[in-house]
């Protein structure tokens, strides 16, 4: 393949911006040269790389020329601050996927202390973050799968412990006689979002699988989704990290404190020399060291 920059940034952007003419406004080009540009980066390369739909996404073989130009564009970026050229001192943009709880948590603190970089963070969950890693389209993210994706590599963070808590209230009222497997059928939970399966996994812990599944909310925000357990609307599973006040104060009881569930987490990175993400790596390596177990 003998792409350009122009033609690799010009792929980048159609995925970041979503559609031809608003990744032209963003490179200052018309909508033609765009598309001409992607066309030559496909006959280049023999494959079709954007599937044309609103948003672009790319198609299998896009997610690695897609990488390849994100790559190309952070150590051009490196590469220019390291020599002083023209451009050097602009701040490389590093896309992130985070779980929700940890960013809630542990993770923008570090975060706060990368200087030379801007991030975009998108929240998916720990058990799914890896796909965006797969089509390209983020550098790195927090995971729970060990196992890296091709061409990046793994490294261990710690565990999040979670328990099943409520609030006293809801206690009183769902769960007279206990956590009990009867109470467990009826009283509602609450989850984060369709990908959450942690209520799910202790559900199925203590009822066995096939079990009817008790009435459910669905709260798709870490301090939304805690505040919806403190005003009764359902039981959930939380991180010690983001309860543990809010129990010793006695807002929030825990319901089951012999079955927390650990889920452990990963940083999953591109393999490439990079010294700006080599720093964010060793940020929350040291902050994860410091909160998680």
């Amino acid at each position: 393949m003998d792409a350009t920059t122009e033609q690799l940034r010009t792929l980048a952007a159609v995925i970041e911006q979503g559609t031809f003419d608003r990744a032209a406004e963003a490179l200052h080009v018309t909508s033609s040269a765009v598309s001409q540009r992607i066309k030559a980066l496909e006959q280049q390369t023999g494959r079709v790389l954007l599937l044309r739909t609103k948003p672009a996404r790319p198609t299998k073989s896009g997610s690695v020329v897609v990488r390849l130009a994100r790559q190309v564009a952070l150590l051009e970026s490196e590469a220019m601050d390291e020599l002083g050229l023209e451009g050097a001192g602009a701040r490389p943009r590093i896309p992130l996927v985070i779980n929700a709880d940890s960013l809630a948590t542990w993770v923008l603190p570090a975060l706060a202390g990368i200087d030379r970089a801007s991030f975009e963070v998108t929240i998916d969950d720990q058990d799914h973050s890896i796909d965006r890693l797969r089509e390209g389209t983020a550098m790195a993210a927090i995971t729970s799968n060990p196992n890296p994706v091709q061409g990046c590599i793994a490294r261990p963070l710690g565990i999040m412990r979670y328990r099943a808590v409520a609030s006293r209230a809801f206690a009183e009222q769902w769960l007279p006689d206990g956590f009990t497997g009867h109470a467990l059928s009826a009283a509602p939970v609450v989850v984060f979002d369709r990908k959450d399966a942690l209520q799910d996994r202790y559900l199925e812990r203590r009822l066995g699988a096939g079990a009817a599944l008790p009435p459910r909310h669905y709260v798709p925000a870490s301090a939304d989704f805690m505040r919806a357990i403190e005003l009764g609307l359902g039981w959930g599973m939380l991180p010690d990290l983001q309860s543990s006040d809010a129990v010793a104060a006695g807002t929030l009881v825990v319901l089951d404190d012999e079955r927390p569930i650990d889920v452990p987490l990963y940083w999953q990175q591109w393999s490439v020399e990079s010294a700006t993400l080599a720093r964010i790596a060793t940020s929350l390596q040291k902050a994860a060291a410091a909160r998680l177990r």
